[in-house]
């Protein structure tokens, strides 16, 4: 026989908890209030249960609950949007419950329900060695640019991000090679969507078109370059039933 470990997160109000994981597509199996309260969903193949913080202990807002390892981490992305989208109206893309973003190559994201119960989504063969960003083979505003990585895609800081690139700018811009620049600029940018910062994005938007870049250049940019764009159309679009 083999075991099963299920997850048992905190459960809040378990009626509002339970509801968005039933928009999401999950099925509830048990919704109790007495002896105690007690809840439970299940879907995609996996379970994931319910109960009250025990008394006297003040839990963070929000804190990891659970990994879920999927086949297809982008598709699952593009379903959980959807669900929520027409759930809410809207994306849910700040405090709880919410979803964030997903770049092009990405192999996770993180869910935050009501609660502060936090899944983190990972791609189930994502490799051992996976790049977080920070490589060493890196220098100048190139290796910036990796380092901001892990603050913009593995730590959520949306707003440590934009300090670490505007200081990398700051310090070599000048002698940067152009597409480091435009890049840069592209990251920014969409930062900014990400931050909600109008003046910025305009700015940063500004900076992007003026970086003289071959044919080549700018085909090796168009996803870095299109990202602004399709965060602000992520983030924007409502339920077609609104």
């Amino acid at each position: 026989m083999t075991d099963t470990a299920v997850p048992l997160l905190w459960a809040g109000d378990l009626p509002s908890t339970l509801d968005f994981y039933r928009a999401l597509g999950y099925t509830v199996v048990d919704e109790q209030t007495r002896p105690y309260v007690y809840g439970a969903i299940e879907g995609y193949g996996c379970a994931l249960h319910f109960a009250p913080a025990p008394p006297g202990l003040d839990l963070p807002t929000e804190h990891v609950g659970a990994l879920l390892l999927v086949e297809d981490v982008a598709a699952r992305h593009a379903e959980f949007t959807a669900a929520l989208r027409a759930h809410y109206g809207r994306v849910p893309a700040k405090g709880c419950p919410r979803i964030t973003r997903f770049r092009p190559g990405q192999s996770r994201f993180s869910l935050v329900d009501p609660v502060g119960n936090t899944l983190l989504v990972i791609q189930r063969d994502e490799p051992d060695d996976v790049e977080y960003g920070g490589s060493r083979e890196l220098d100048g505003l190139a290796r910036v640019l990796d380092n901001a990585r892990i603050l913009r895609d593995f730590k959520n800081d949306d707003r440590a991000a934009t300090r670490a690139l505007e200081a990398g700018l700051h310090r070599f811009g000048a002698t940067a090679a152009a597409i480091d620049r435009a890049r840069t600029y592209a990251a920014l940018a969409e930062l900014a969507v990400a931050t909600e910062n109008p003046e910025r994005l305009a700015h940063w938007k500004s900076e992007l078109d003026s970086v003289d870049l071959t044919a080549e250049e700018r085909t090796a940019l168009f996803t870095d370059a299109a990202a602004s764009d399709l965060l602000t159309a992520w983030l924007t679009a409502t339920s077609p039933t609104d």
